[in-house]
């Protein structure tokens, strides 16, 4: 076997060359090349699911084979965006509640559209009560994802939530969510003390969850007692590694542009004329903004687009010295916890709730 240089075998151990082998060996495999700017050219590479994965998680993604990858054009109108994906989650969704029981209830708080869900045949917490936002991307899916992220909490911690039907692009844009959500708040106010709510969403839902973080101190509003920020960070979405990352090993959404290519807006123009950095669409880049969050818990996955915010908020809300604690499930998608038949799912469930009872008081 012929034997390396000693200057070749000391390059190879700090990293700076490859070394030299044996002429009968494989080829070496690609390597990464990184620009002088920072930028890194990836080889292409297989990504084998991880051997972490449930058994319910790992036939999930075999389903992938068979499916679209990709999000939809955003040329389609949104009314039949909206209507195609009520259609296909609808079975998700009576899959739910076939799975936790609860009760649903259509209304109106401060003149805003809400459904209250609560727990079915058993009794629920009357002291608390939790504010949900939905995902959707800011545009979208109030009849389905509003209760695929109710349901389970309802029934798994005995509580009421109430998930806020807000305004949505491309009728409305920022922040008309949060003044919607606000306005529920503050009509909860009215029966509950601070330390008895909680707030959370998943997607858009976390990102105004975590909007809602900044704009409630701004506008002189006692923060809630907990807030839940799942499958999204306190900072605009696509920044940082895991939106290029996700969007080459995922399929879900695509990476980022590149400079000079046209541009896709899910939200519909819902943040048109925002400042996407500014301190309530951006929080997590203001220490002075996070120091005043309430105990924050964050929900990501390792192939999710949205793990780097999460990942980088919850450094910044333990540097500003915020109880802040982050859950990433190993091979999961953006907002995992859309899919109750996982046992990933569902350990989320029992920390989400954990959660809140610690918190609300």
């Amino acid at each position: 076997m012929k034997r390396l240089t000693t200057l070749s075998l000391a390059a190879a151990t700090l990293g700076l060359a490859a070394p030299l082998v044996a002429e009968d060996a494989p080829a070496p495999a690609a390597r990464p090349v990184f620009d002088a700017d920072g930028t890194v050219h990836v080889p292409a590479f297989d990504l084998p699911p991880s051997p972490l994965l449930s058994p319910e998680a790992l036939a999930a993604q075999k389903m992938r084979a068979k499916m679209p990858s990709g999000a939809p054009p955003s040329n389609i109108p949104v009314d039949v965006m909206r209507k195609g994906l009520t259609a296909m989650l609808t079975p998700q969704v009576a899959g739910m509640q076939k799975q936790y029981p609860v009760d649903i209830v259509e209304g109106t708080v401060a003149g805003i559209p809400v459904r209250t869900v609560t727990p079915k045949g058993k009794a629920w917490d009357q002291k608390r009560v939790l504010i949900n936002v939905h995902g959707g991307g800011f545009s979208m899916c109030w009849e389905s994802c509003s209760l695929l992220e109710s349901i389970p909490i309802a029934s798994v911690g005995g509580y009421k939530v109430v998930s806020v039907n807000y305004r949505m692009g491309p009728e409305a844009k920022h922040p008309a969510a949060l003044e919607d959500t606000t306005a529920v708040y503050k009509e909860l106010l009215k029966r509950y003390k601070p330390s008895q709510i909680g707030l959370y969403g998943c997607s858009a839902g976390g990102a105004i969850s975590a909007e809602m973080a900044s704009w409630l101190p701004a506008h002189r509003l006692p923060q809630p007692a907990g807030i839940g920020i799942f499958g999204a960070g306190a900072v605009r979405f696509l920044a940082g590694d895991s939106a290029y990352i996700s969007g080459n090993i995922s399929g879900s959404f695509p990476p980022p542009p590149k400079a000079g290519a046209p541009k896709s807006d899910m939200t519909r123009g819902y943040f048109d004329g925002a400042d996407m950095g500014d301190k309530i669409i951006s929080p997590a880049l203001y220490p002075e903004v996070l120091a005043k969050f309430p105990p924050t818990l964050i929900i990501t996955g390792t192939r999710a687009m949205d793990m780097s915010p999460a990942v980088y908020t919850n450094s910044q809300l333990l540097k500003a010295g915020v109880r802040s604690t982050l859950m990433v499930g190993e091979g999961m998608d953006h907002c995992f916890i859309y899919q109750s038949n996982l046992p990933e799912a569902r350990d989320a469930y029992g920390v989400i709730v954990k959660f809140f009872r610690d918190n609300l008081k």
